[in-house]
């Protein structure tokens, strides 16, 4: 039987789980095992973490992204302090409350940009007022990005770099939310190590979830003083998983053969696929350049109602002033196929 088009856009979460991760669930559900992280499984999972990204690291599974950046802002910021980020942020936006709640209120301060990229600048001005506020300001301990940003779009290397480095000079700690790292790996042809600690990184959320897993993120730290104590922070949190062989084995299953870089880039290849056809459609504006497998589109109002009665799903994102018609996110994944993309363009 031939499987149904997949109208659900979305987002990546709506994906099924991929049939390898499924397979090591499987067989990871043989018999008994150590507990709380001790398992052989979460060895090998070190082992292939260091192997991808060519550095010692301490790798500490989670269960969800937030969790993953709350805990890692948390071993970095002190109750009194403050995390800089970009206003689109996941961290700003789509947590909950949770971030601050794990750095025991700490504050977080979005800077404003156009498509989710921080300007250098403009981290300098902030840091330069922050310090200028002396006690009465929270100061800024930590510097969080997001890659691939929360509208699709990509840093280069050497962007990353020059934010890192204004970072590291101030003192602060510096995080990456990759929830979406492997769109952003594959879309720029480097390695793991390139995009990460050789960018100028301590601590990274190495996103699974989104990527073909059930239910599997990690806590990466280059910086062994931001590892003390981190496994503290997890059981404290209430996120440290008794059968943890079942969150390691899902990304080990991943990292095995680069598979979480071949599911990245196929999304990427997709959301491209869908671009195109957008912008061949005369009412269709693409506000951000289309690097990941994130495709932002303005539609006008008629046009996404009939997409809605046809069974399409997609978020409908605050449509900013002035521009008519609809903002909207279409998200592609490991398990989009291009029937799927053009079943969709042609509804249009």
């Amino acid at each position: 039987m031939t499987e149904a088009i997949r109208k659900n856009f979305a987002s990546d979460n709506i994906a099924p789980v991929c049939p390898e991760v499924m397979a090591a669930l499987s067989r990871v559900n043989e018999g008994s095992a150590p507990a709380y992280g001790e398992d052989s499984e979460t060895q090998r999972l070190s082992t292939c973490m260091e192997e991808c990204f060519g550095a010692p690291v301490w790798v500490f599974p989670v269960a969800t992204g937030t969790a993953a950046n709350s805990l890692a802002l948390s071993a970095a910021t002190a109750p009194f302090g403050a995390v800089i980020c970009d206003q689109s942020a996941h961290i700003a936006n789509d947590e909950g409350g949770a971030p601050e709640f794990f750095m025991h209120g700490a504050r977080l301060m979005p800077l404003p940009s156009p498509d989710g990229r921080m300007d250098p600048v403009a981290l300098d001005r902030a840091m330069i007022a922050n310090v200028g506020g002396g006690v009465h300001t929270s100061p800024i301990q930590t510097l969080s990005l997001t890659q691939s940003t929360e509208w699709g779009t990509i840093y280069t290397l050497d962007h990353l770099k020059a934010l890192t480095k204004r970072a590291r000079e101030a003192g602060l700690a510096t995080h990456l939310d990759g929830a979406r790292l492997g769109n952003a790996i594959a879309a720029l042809g480097c390695a793991p190590a390139d995009v990460t600690w050789k960018a100028g990184f301590d601590m990274v959320s190495f996103g699974g979830t989104k990527n073909g897993a059930m239910a599997a993120e990690a806590v990466l730290i280059f910086r062994e003083d931001l590892a003390q104590n981190f496994a503290r922070r997890i059981k404290r949190s209430g996120h440290l998983w008794s059968k943890q062989r079942y969150l390691s084995a899902q990304l080990v299953a991943l990292l095995e053969n680069g598979l979480w870089l071949r599911h990245a880039a196929h999304a990427n290849t997709m959301a491209q696929r869908l671009a195109h056809g957008l912008r061949r459609h005369p009412a269709a504006s693409l506000p951000f350049e289309v690097q990941s497998n994130e495709v932002f589109v303005v539609l006008p109002e008629r046009t996404v109602e009939e997409l809605e009665a046809q069974g399409f799903e997609f978020y409908r994102w605050a449509t900013p002033p002035g521009i008519d018609g609809v903002l909207i996110r279409f998200v592609t994944c490991w398990a989009t196929e291009a029937r799927d993309v053009d079943h969709l363009l042609d509804a249009l």
